[in-house]
């Protein structure tokens, strides 16, 4: 049987090498001679051109009965439209039932406020009340439109150009809500390609205006000049192509996230020695740095007009609302064409522009406001050096006094647990007013969570050292087994 199908196999590897090696199976193109094997090879290339190119089988379709769609709805569970609610997201935080000034009522109880920016005290300021109420019974609420489109009214000229002189600047533009004002400009002027060089310790209102601005996002350490340097030089020494994009700084004068001033005078020089455009958020410092409250630009020194971008909320000084971006006439107009938070917001309530072009006043006829400012951060920085368990971590000249653990448990979460019970304690025992510097799920800025403490001119000394005794004593409490 096994010689019979070896004979078999014999006869067949005789026949194709026949095959192969007869003449007709051979030819000769253009004086090449092609043997029978390349002429198969060919022919099976061909084959499977053609297979390929054909349409894959498929089944015909068959319409779903109703009792099969009946059991795919029983079936399906439609995915959440929001993460799920965890405890700490039920929080609900005390509500203020009186203007926000350095003292205030929550839950029927006068307390010491410690929580809102109101640093020059003009909350309440009998100036600004009465400018806001002329205005608004001049010009009534809202004006129902953006500024493009029968929104714009002589008082907000009036506020433009009054921001305008104050700073020293050519033009300013102003916005009708502060947070929309940095999100706004800086997609204004960054667009993707770009190159966005930007401190990692931002407040998530610049988080937003980068992640719009679909530009390439650099962050270097934060407040830290070399790392800020050794950026620079990456981008632009090691990447050729980068002198060809619009490249930019993105800093905070006061930085919301940890009380720190930025060193504007350094900045400027990195800035002109790498060639990049400075934009420069002052919510936390306009009103308050500097001998007349010019801000950081006069604190450090700075020429304003080397700095290309300047925003600011004024919300926190000002004791009104909405946000400014001031520089040179091209900055602005660009603005009033390409600036989203601008263009397509009803435009900010007349009497909010009064307000803010009266704040201002009172800030020039009252320089001594800013000297109480600087009285009343030293004597609260007096007080709370030396706590137990936490540190301070804001610069001794800033209005926002930022206080951390001095040992982190290792957790985010567990970190502010221990500083919320601190703030909660402050409140119910002692009536002070303090809040911790809770993020939400979209702020991606990473770094330690603190307490803030916002300081007012209209605070009094002994709601300074109240402040510091009180925390002090409920530190030492809630941290004793941590430290």
């Amino acid at each position: 049987m096994a010689s019979s199908f070896l004979n078999i196999v014999n006869a067949t590897l005789d026949w194709v090498t026949a095959t192969l090696d007869a003449p007709s199976s051979r030819a000769i193109v253009f004086g090449v001679p092609i043997g029978g094997h390349l002429f198969v090879e060919v022919l099976l290339f061909l084959v499977i051109v053609f297979l390929l190119s054909q349409k894959s089988y498929k089944p015909p379709k068959r319409p779903l009965t109703e009792k099969e769609i009946d059991e795919l709805c029983e079936e399906w569970v439609p995915e959440s439209l929001i993460p799920p609610i965890t405890e700490e997201m039920q929080y609900e935080p005390p509500v203020l039932e009186s203007a926000a000034g350095p003292h205030a009522i929550i839950n029927g109880k006068e307390v010491v406020n410690f929580a809102a920016a109101n640093y020059l005290g003009l909350i309440g300021h009998e100036k600004l009340l009465e400018s806001c109420t002329s205005a608004l019974e001049k010009y009534g609420v809202g004006s129902c439109g953006p500024r493009g489109f029968y929104g714009t009214i002589d008082v907000h000229l009036d506020c433009e150009a009054r921001i305008a002189k104050f700073l020293g600047t050519p033009d300013s533009i102003v916005y009708s809500y502060g947070l929309s004002t940095m999100f706004s400009a800086i997609p204004a002027f960054c667009k993707k390609g770009d190159i966005i060089v930007v401190d990692e310790g931002v407040h998530w209102g610049i988080q937003n205006g980068l992640y719009l601005s679909r530009s390439t996002i650099v962050y270097f350490k934060h407040n830290d000049m070399e790392s800020l340097r050794n950026t620079l030089e990456k981008i632009t020494v090691k990447n050729q192509r980068a002198k060809k994009l619009r490249r930019y700084i993105v800093v905070e004068a006061v930085y919301q996230n940890s009380g720190q001033i930025a060193p504007l005078d350094e900045i400027v020089k990195l800035k002109e020695k790498y060639r990049f455009r400075v934009v420069l958020d002052e919510s936390n410092s306009f009103g308050v740095l500097g001998k007349a409250g010019r801000g950081l630009t006069e604190f450090c020194g700075v020429p304003v007009e080397k700095i290309d971008i300047i925003t600011a909320a004024m919300g926190h000084a000002l004791a009104t609302e909405g946000g400014f971006c001031t520089g040179s006439a091209r900055v602005t107009d660009h603005q009033r064409l390409s600036s989203s938070g601008y263009v397509f917001s009803a435009s900010l309530p007349p009497y909010l522009a009064s307000g803010a072009i009266t704040a201002i006043d009172v800030l020039e006829e009252n320089p001594d406001l800013i000297t109480k400012l600087k009285k009343n951060i030293a004597v609260l920085w007096k007080g709370l050096s030396g706590i137990l368990g936490l540190s301070l971590a804001s610069n001794p000249e800033s209005p926002i006094v930022f206080l951390r653990l001095e040992k982190s448990t290792g957790s985010v979460k567990s970190d502010l647990q221990l500083l919320e019970d601190i703030s909660d304690r402050l409140l119910k025992e002692y009536s002070i007013f303090v809040v911790t510097s809770k993020r939400s799920t979209l702020d991606k800025c990473r770094l330690p969570v603190g307490i803030r403490l916002f300081v007012s001119a209209a605070h009094l000394e002994s709601d300074l050292l109240k402040a510091s005794e009180s925390l002090k004593r409920v530190a030492e409490s809630v941290l004793k087994d941590h430290i």
